[in-house]
Parts: C-alpha cells; sequence; structure tokens
C-alpha cells in the first residue's frame, strides 16, 4: 500500500484562513488519489514535533500547509537527521499562509498551482542551510537575513501580520525611522580577512524571493550547491524608502550600495545574539557559521 502523506497543517497562518482554505484543498487531494494523513498544528514548535516524530517512525512523505513559517518547522523537524538515515524526505507544500515565497522560483505562485504540481509528483533536489548558532543549529531552505530586513519582519510579525504580504510594507515604513548601519563580521568560504563593515542589511539566500513577491536575490537557485550572499551597503532613510520597491523586481542590483557573492560555507563573528529573520521567522541568536547542504531535501514543485 502507498505510504500516506504525513500533512500538517497550520490553521493559524494566514490570519486563520488556512485552516479553511485547507479543506477544500486536501478534498481536491484525495480525489485525485493522494492519501493523507492530517495532523493540525496547535502551536509555535508542534510542526516540527510532528514531523520529527514521523520521520523517526519511518514516515518520508510530507505536506507542509500554511506559509514560510510552517514550512521552516516541518524542514526544522527534519533536519538535522542521521546521514544513514535512509532514503531522503519528500516535502510537498500547500501555500496558504502570508508569506509563499520559496516556490515561487519553481513557478508556483498559487493555491491551484501548487495542487497540480502535488497531483503530477514531479520532485527535485533542493539545498538546505544549516544555521549553526552559539546554542545550537537550525535549518532553511529559503532565506536567513540580519540587519534592517530582519528588524522589519520583526515588527511585521508583532504588529502588522494581519495586513498579510501588506504588513511587511507597513513595517518597512515604520522601521525606517529606527534605521542603523550595523556590522556584521563575516567571512566567505575561509577566504580572507572578515568583512567587518557597516551595511543597511545582509541576505543569504537560498532562493529568489521573500516577504511572498520580494526578489531579494535575483540570481539564486535553490538546487545549485551555492549560498546567495546580498550586501546592501549603508543607505540613508530617503535611499532605503526609494530603493524599497525595486527589490520587488530584482532591480535593487544595480545600485551602487549593493553587493552580491556566492559561497558553499560562511563564517560570522558576532559578539552577541542579533535578531535574524529566516523563512518568515523572526529569532535572536548569535550565528557563527552558514552551509550548504547540496541537494538534501527533495521538493514536490
Amino acid at each position: 500500500m502507498t505510504e500516506p502523506w504525513i500533512t500538517i497543517v497550520n490553521p493559524a497562518a494566514g490570519g486563520g484562513r488556512c485552516g479553511k482554505q485547507a479543506r477544500d484543498a486536501l478534498f481536491h487531494l484525495r480525489e485525485a488519489g493522494m492519501r493523507l494523513a492530517t495532523v493540525e498544528t496547535e502551536g509555535p514548535g508542534d510542526a516540527s514535533r510532528i514531523a520529527r516524530d514521523a520521520f523517526r517512525e519511518g514516515h518520508r512523505r510530507f505536506l507542509s500547509v500554511g506559509g514560510d513559517g510552517t514550512h521552516y518547522e516541518v524542514v526544522n523537524g527534519l533536519f538535522p537527521r542521521p546521514v544513514s538515515g535512509g532514503a531522503e524526505p519528500v516535502l510537498g507544500m500547500l501555500p496558504l499562509g502570508t508569506g509563499n515565497s520559496f516556490l515561487r522560483d519553481f513557478g508556483v505562485t498559487d493555491v491551484r498551482r501548487a495542487l497540480m504540481a502535488l497531483e503530477q509528483g514531479n520532485e527535485r533536489p533542493v539545498d538546505v542551510i544549516r544555521a549553526t548558532h552559539k546554542d545550537g543549529v537550525l535549518h532553511y531552505i529559503n532565506l536567513l537575513s540580519v540587519g534592517f530586513t530582519a528588524h522589519a519582519g520583526a515588527l511585521t510579525n508583532r504588529h502588522f501580520k494581519p495586513f498579510g504580504a501588506l504588513g511587511y510594507v507597513f513595517a518597512v515604513l515604520v522601521g525606517v525611522a529606527r534605521l542603523g548601519h550595523p556590522r556584521f563580521p563575516v567571512a566567505l568560504d575561509d577566504a580572507g580577512p572578515r568583512d567587518e563593515r557597516p551595511c543597511t542589511f545582509i541576505s543569504f539566500s537560498n532562493s529568489r524571493y521573500t516577504g511572498g513577491t520580494m526578489m531579494m536575490a535575483p540570481e539564486a537557485d535553490a538546487t545549485d550547491g551555492w549560498l546567495d550572499v546580498i550586501r546592501m551597503g549603508p543607505l540613508r532613510r530617503g535611499e532605503l524608502v526609494a530603493a524599497f520597491p525595486r527589490i520587488f523586481k530584482g532591480t535593487h542590483r544595480d545600485m551602487a550600495q549593493f553587493e552580491g557573492a556566492r559561497a558553499k560555507r560562511v563564517e560570522l563573528a558576532l559578539d552577541g545574539p542579533v535578531d535574524v529573520m529566516v523563512d518568515g521567522e523572526v529569532l535572536s541568536v548569535q550565528l557563527e557559521s552558514l552551509e550548504v547542504l547540496p541537494g538534501a531535501l527533495r521538493v514536490v514543485a
């Protein structure tokens, strides 16, 4: 008998809309012949726990129903895992959250296209990024950023989540008033001295999009084994407001303050915890390193 998909639904995603929308979407998949074992989350961390327990029990097919934050939790339930843990996990995603960034790289821009991808069942290996910090390790497939972008992400989650993708725009405008230019000492692939210049933000991107439709890393490819490092030098408030719309089109790369590089490993030397935005979640951690795990996860897209 075909193994069921462990289907992890976050009913609170998308401002509570996911719970209602998921029912019709999952009914459609069952009608198409998919076997689904559905579990709903009740709070933060549940998706990771459910995925971790199911993986230990031998399950290898997972369907994450929610937004980027839900997918992030599921990924962190599947990683880290023993090298000898058997077949690689397969992850399908139904984008029913506030921000649905990762699947855009593969042309999946709405629920209809996501359902089509799941019905067709095409899998592809994608890279996973391992982020080691002072107190442990986390994994992501989309983006981790520090500086202004993380500050805006924190404002979004605390005050503007009900506005959906537009909430991030509101957070950016509010955050401009407290704009700073911090230093995040980083070294790429152990090459040369650390870069300790002040900046507006740095993004360590596995895929192109963030916040739904913002093309933070226009050249990123989640299947190429590389991390795209996007560094925006110091911007004045007016420059940041003017630059922000350009990120939606990816034309911020034409700005003088923009710098792009690629790496397989990044070393960081931080004095203490900083806010980081990682796949839609905002955490406070003292980052130490980032490392690409090539093709470590199979994604349905």
